[in-house]
């Protein structure tokens, strides 16, 4: 049977996921850095002028309709009741193992 590569890359140690992704601010910010990479736009009217408010999660209102929006709508985490570091950390548990998953 051939050797799998995937097995033999090199995986971030969980001391380095602390270290990026230890916080609510830094899953957040690594949220909406993937979400919106070129800044942010209004999901209804495309516009990218926008007011910040902080009500426990980071909301954006757009100025220009006045949609509000969060970085975790329209993601699997939308609904969610739980810190969004679990979530993040739940995630790397589940893809650092190479070879199975164990319960």
């Amino acid at each position: 049977m051939a050797m799998n590569k995937i097995q033999f890359q090199a995986g971030l140690s969980l001391h380095e996921f602390l270290h990026q992704y230890g916080t609510e601010a830094q899953c957040e910010a690594a949220l909406f850095a993937a979400r919106w990479p070129h800044g942010w736009r209004c999901l209804r009217c495309d516009a990218e002028r926008y007011s910040c408010t902080h009500n426990g999660r980071k909301l954006w209102e757009c100025l220009g309709c006045g949609y509000q929006c969060s970085s975790i709508v329209g993601t699997v985490f939308e609904n969610t009741k739980l810190p969004l570091r679990t979530w993040f950390l739940a995630i790397y548990l589940m893809t650092q193992s190479k070879n199975a998953v164990s319960a």
